[in-house]
């Protein structure tokens, strides 16, 4: 997909209290000052998951990381009460009337404009207690396998930082990602499958307590079935 270019976008990320700026820094510091677990979105978007996620568990620290400043000022925006800021968002809006609700401002979340690629540079190992990856960009070419965020190049990242026990937590509408995914994460040697479902939204035990994505409401609205996988790490299992 090509992102529209936001002039304005990458000011009001370097500017924003939410961000934080000098991630790096924070390496092995994530849980210094008594936090909570800690919770990381790869690919937030425009955060609303991350932002109900912190509204739901207050008992938990969420950082949402986000590679392109055209879209993760979006989230900086409706931290500060400021949620369409351009007249293409106006029209968004109009056409879903449920992104208009409030959201209250959650104080245990921050974002982080970062490559994932960069995992490893910004958290110490086993600093994460879970990775979601939420409508995941699918690379349909069989050469960009190794991009996909639940290839094996990425799944060795997250051995790295995920504390021993800890979870990914996977969804997508994209049956060949999500097949592609399943194959991945059942060959790594560290990751055990515990929950699988290939229709979330009929799945009265998994979609307790589920919170959607902006994507997974217009997916679903189009009767796009969602996928959904948890896998455990362990660092002493072998599958």
């Amino acid at each position: 997909m090509r992102l529209r270019f936001i002039p304005e976008a990458k000011e009001i990320v370097e500017r924003s209290r939410f961000v934080v700026h000098d991630p790096y820094s924070m390496r092995g510091k994530w849980r210094a000052e008594g936090n909570g677990p800690l919770h990381v979105e790869i690919g937030m978007g425009k955060g609303r998951f991350l932002i109900e996620m912190a509204q739901a568990h207050p008992e938990y620290t969420f950082l949402g990381i986000e590679r392109y400043e055209s879209v993760l000022f979006r989230a900086c925006e409706r931290m500060e009460g400021i949620p369409y800021h351009t007249p293409a968002d106006q029209l968004e809006r109009l056409e879903h009337p449920e992104m208009d609700e409030d959201l209250s401002v959650p104080q245990n979340v921050r974002f982080l404009s970062l490559d994932a690629r960069e995992l490893t540079d910004c958290f110490a190992p086993e600093e994460i207690d879970c990775i979601y990856l939420n409508f995941s960009d699918p690379w349909p070419k069989a050469r960009h396998s190794k991009r996909r965020l639940t290839s094996h190049e990425f799944l060795a990242r997250y051995e790295q930082v995920l504390a021993d026990g800890g979870r990914i937590e996977f969804k997508t509408d994209n049956t060949d990602l999500f097949s592609f995914s399943v194959d991945e994460i059942t060959s790594a040697p560290h990751f055990e499958i515990t929950e699988l479902t290939r229709d979330l939204h009929h799945d009265p035990e998994l979609c307790r307590g589920n919170i959607m994505t902006e994507y997974e409401r217009k997916f679903s609205k189009l009767g796009n079935k969602i996928c959904k996988l948890t896998a455990v790490y362990h660092a002493g299992y072998t599958s």
